[in-house]
């Protein structure tokens, strides 16, 4: 080989090198060229007015959950107390013979009839005597209505014998009731009540006695609740009887609103758009409401459905109820 020529390539051998080096290079520029316009323009994405780089937004938005809430309203309750007892006479009329030794000769009357004063009931007689000598008439003392008639023919009357018949004075009856002793205090006379009498339904009455003495087994007292004279109504039935106390009248919610906790029951106010849990006392209750006491304000708003899902504090949006308290 021409040595002028080996000299040449030996030369050109690092004009090739340094020319793959400046390629290399310029390709590095390039990319770092679009690489800085790319950062560019997502840092213009999110430049202000000013062009200054914004900062990410906070989410500031509070979580509310959606309840449903009632007003409290202004409702009447009825303070009732309930008895049961069986029915008896308001008097009672035993009748029987003072003629020792005789028999029970005819009898006139039966259960259920209504005599009146004067009117005999049965005749009695020597048993052996003929018929029609010597009988003697055993009368009704008063009007009333027989409600138990012992006396069949052929019977002999004698001493400590019971009562030949029972009447009812006038047919006039009442239910005899056993009130708790702690409610004893609280009767008066002429109280109005409802009597419920089984096999008749309702039957308007009126307290008549209290008695002062309570039995010390049941701990239990008695009252008398003058019901009239009804045909319908036999003596010994049983009946219960609902005696209006009295009436109140004041702040209510529907009992759904009362959350029975272990310190007591408690009501879940909204003020504000936030929990706000109250003791309450309550009192009466009638038709699925309840009578507030204390701790809750006509006008004030509650929620419908108490329960866990809301805490004391929580943010909370409201939606009207359309559940009405009794008036």
């Amino acid at each position: 080989m021409d040595p002028g020529r080996l000299r040449r390539h030996r030369h050109e051998k690092p004009a090739l090198a340094d020319d793959f080096a400046l390629r290399q290079h310029f390709a590095m520029k390039k990319h770092l060229r679009i690489a800085c316009l790319s950062g560019f323009l997502i840092g213009a994405s999110f430049a202000g007015p000013t062009g200054a780089i914004a900062e990410p937004a906070e989410n500031t938005a509070v979580f509310a959950r959606a309840v449903t809430v009632v007003t409290a309203g202004r409702a009447c309750f009825d303070d009732i107390l309930q008895v049961t007892g069986t029915v008896v006479p308001r008097n009672e009329i035993l009748v029987r013979s003072d003629r020792d030794g005789l028999q029970v000769a005819q009898v006139l009357v039966d259960n259920g009839d209504t005599v009146a004063s004067g009117q005999v009931l049965l005749r009695l007689r020597q048993p052996d005597a003929q018929r029609g000598s010597g009988d003697v008439a055993v009368q009704a003392p008063a009007a009333g209505v027989i409600y138990t008639a012992a006396a069949p023919i052929g019977l002999m009357i004698g001493g400590g014998h019971e009562p030949l018949f029972r009447i009812a004075r006038q047919g006039e009856l009442e239910l005899v009731g056993e009130p708790p002793v702690g409610s004893i205090p609280r009767l008066t006379q002429d109280l109005t009540a409802t009597v419920e009498i089984v096999g008749v339904g309702q039957i308007p009455g009126k307290v008549r006695l209290i008695s002062t003495s309570v039995n010390p087994t049941t701990q239990l007292g008695q009252v008398r609740i003058f019901i009239g004279a009804d045909p319908r109504v036999r003596v010994g039935v049983f009946g219960k009887a609902a005696i209006q106390l009295g009436r109140r009248c004041g702040p209510s919610l529907p009992l759904s609103a009362v959350l029975y906790g272990t310190g007591g029951p408690v009501v879940q106010i909204v003020r504000a758009d936030r929990i706000e849990t109250r003791r309450v006392v309550l009192g009466l209750m009638k038709e699925g409401a309840a009578e507030i006491l204390q701790g809750v304000a006509e006008g004030e708003v509650a929620v419908l459905r108490a329960g866990a899902f809301v805490r004391d504090g929580d943010r909370v949006a409201p939606i009207a109820s359309n559940a009405a308290n009794p008036k």
